[in-house]
Order: C-alpha cells, then sequence, then structure tokens
C-alpha cells in the first residue's frame, strides 16, 4: 500500500505540531495546507513548521485542495467551520479532528446529523481525537477488557495548564475573571462540552445508556498578581478550576470525566494537585488503577500541542481504513507510532 495523501488544514498551535507530524511519517505524503491569514498564504509548508521546504504551498482555495484527490485532511482549527467540514466529507475525504466543535454544540443534534449527512453523501469518515479527550478516553474503554465486570469508569486529568499559552482557552473556562458567577459556570459548561461528548463516546463504547449526565465545577483563587506572559492573573482572580461530566446509571455513577487545572499552586483554597496528568480508575472484578505522567523537559510553551496533534496524525491509517460514518471508540483500535519506519528511513 502506498502512502497516504494527507491535507493539513490550519497552521496553529495544533496546527504546526501536526503538520510537523506529517511530515515525519513515513506512512503519509503531505498533498496540501489549508490557511486562514494572509502572511501564510502561499508559503511552504516547511517554512510554517521549521522543516526543509517541501514544494507544497497553503492556500485558501477549499477547492483546490479537494481536487488534489487526499485521503485525508487532520483538522486542527481553534473554531470549526461546519459548511468547510461537511463539503471535506461530501467530497469523501476522511477527517481526524483534534478541533471538538465547541461552537457548534459539539457533536449532537442538528450538528450530528449534517454531518452524518456529508458522511452518507462522499462515503467518507470523521473522527474525533486529541490527546484528552481522545486518546486517553480511549485508553480507559480499552481498560476494561481485562474486567470480568465494570460498575464504574473514571478518567481523573491533573495538569499544570501554565504551558498552554492559550488566552482564548482559559478565558472560556473563567479563569483571570474575579469571580464565578452563573455566566462564567455557563461559559465555562459550554467550552466544556467536549468532556462530555467523551463521557458520552466512552458510555457507548461500554454499551451503557446514561440516564443522566451532569455538570459540575469549582474555581480557585490566586494569591498574588501573576504574569504568565500570554496573560495576567491578579491577585483574587480565578487561577484554577475542578470540573466534571459525570453519567448514571440507575442512580449510581458510572461515568466520570473530570479534569483539574490550574495556571498557578498559588491559590487561596489551597488546592493540591497530583503529579500525574491522567488517572484512570475502574472499579469492578478486577478493579483497574492506571497513572499516566508525560514527561517531556525539552517542550515548553505551546510545544505541549504535540500530545493534541499526534493522536490524530497516528490515527490517519485506521480512520482511512475504517466504515464510513461518525467514528466512534470501538470503530478505532489503540493507535500507535510508525516505529519501525521510523528506524528504517
Amino acid at each position: 500500500m502506498g502512502r497516504l495523501r494527507v491535507i493539513q488544514w490550519t497552521t496553529g498551535k495544533v496546527g504546526t505540531q501536526a503538520l510537523r507530524a506529517i511530515l515525519d511519517d513515513p506512512r503519509l505524503e503531505l498533498v496540501g495546507v489549508f490557511a486562514h491569514g494572509a502572511d501564510k498564504i502561499g508559503q511552504d509548508a516547511g517554512a510554517l513548521c521549521d522543516r526543509p521546504a517541501t514544494g507544497i504551498c497553503a492556500t485558501a482555495d477549499v477547492d483546490a485542495l479537494i481536487a488534489t484527490g487526499a485521503d485525508a485532511v487532520v483538522y486542527t482549527p481553534f473554531t470549526a467551520d461546519l459548511d468547510q467540514l461537511c463539503r471535506l466529507l461530501e467530497a469523501g475525504v476522511d477527517v481526524i479532528s483534534t478541533n471538538l466543535l465547541l461552537n457548534c454544540g459539539g457533536v449532537v443534534g442538528e450538528t450530528r446529523e449534517r454531518i452524518a449527512k456529508a458522511c452518507d453523501a462522499g462515503d467518507s469518515s470523521l473522527y474525533i481525537t486529541g490527546v484528552s479527550p481522545g486518546w486517553i478516553t480511549a485508553m480507559a474503554a480499552g481498560l476494561t477488557g481485562v474486567c470480568r465486570q465494570v460498575q464504574s469508569v473514571t478518567i481523573a486529568e491533573s495538569a499544570d495548564v501554565s504551558n498552554y499559552a492559550s488566552k482564548e482557552t482559559w478565558d472560556a473556562l473563567g479563569l483571570g475573571r474575579m469571580a464565578a458567577d452563573e455566566a462564567v459556570v455557563a461559559r465555562a459548561k459550554a467550552s466544556m462540552v467536549s468532556f462530555r461528548d467523551a463521557a458520552t463516546r466512552l458510555a457507548e463504547s461500554l454499551g451503557l445508556t446514561l440516564d443522566s449526565l451532569d455538570f459540575e465545577i469549582e474555581h480557585a483563587s490566586v494569591t498574588a498578581d501573576i504574569d504568565l506572559g500570554f496573560m495576567a492573573l491578579p491577585k483574587g482572580s480565578l487561577g484554577a478550576l475542578r470540573a466534571a461530566w459525570v453519567g448514571k446509571v440507575g442512580g449510581e455513577e458510572a461515568i466520570r470525566v473530570s479534569v483539574a487545572w490550574y495556571l498557578t499552586p498559588h491559590l487561596a483554597e489551597g488546592w493540591e494537585f497530583d503529579d500525574e496528568h491522567h488517572k484512570i480508575d475502574i472499579k469492578g472484578e478486577p478493579d483497574v488503577q492506571t497513572r499516566i505522567k508525560f514527561v517531556a523537559p525539552q517542550w515548553s510553551g505551546s510545544d505541549w500541542s504535540i500530545l493534541t496533534a499526534l493522536p490524530a496524525v497516528s490515527a490517519v491509517p485506521a480512520v482511512v481504513a475504517a466504515r464510513p460514518g461518525i467514528l466512534g471508540l470501538n470503530d478505532i483500535a489503540l493507535v500507535s507510532a510508525p516505529a519501525g519506519a521510523w528506524r528504517a528511513a
């Protein structure tokens, strides 16, 4: 089988890392790059991601990109464009997305119906992934395979997020504001719809029908003025949050997907955080307890976006081989890096 032809869609923090990963993956051939900014259009893909020249220049011409006959698009914009996404799917191009369609309300309701119709028209697939939600959700589902019984599955993420320089992300979650009023909580809930979708996907993969799925959130405030470079946290403003989507079956908790994120550890509430980035706890027969920590001292700032990009790029071959439609956790096996191909290159 020849290399799969891939388009990288946008070159922001995550997109730049995805573009590098596509160029570094011997299974894939870059055939196009979509860019929003006028300053990027016409630039060689290599120049946009600190790699040698490729001969592929960025463009905003959707028709020209579809005409490349690409097998797949790695879709990483900060804000989803549902019209463009459906055009790609209708044209028969599989899409692997790190964008969680937050601005579209998640993959539910009319948005889901429209995407499903586009997949039917193009005999194409959409798979949403990333590190969390995404890779870690698939990990949790896979770990239940050793269980005779499963009562509940909990995914808990704990992280110092000051290395993710995205003021827009943290502002949407209320961080930097002076109080968590109803409007802040409502906006944070909307911004975390992807974790609701992750809880739903996890439940579906386990054959569970949730009776309820509720949102929980609390914030903590900073004890001094903090300057992170990309945003400032005045003393008394919100600098950390703990949030979760909790699904119940028969009145009992069955699924919990939670995060504990902090921009600074200097908090008036005295919260403490685990060193591990992720914990997966399965209550069943047997219980399963897994701890995952990412250690990359050579990374800093937005380099951590690579954790979001790589699961998407690694999933390209599996998605291209999968059935058409909106894909769930049971449609795509745990993806792996092309270690053997790297060694042979």
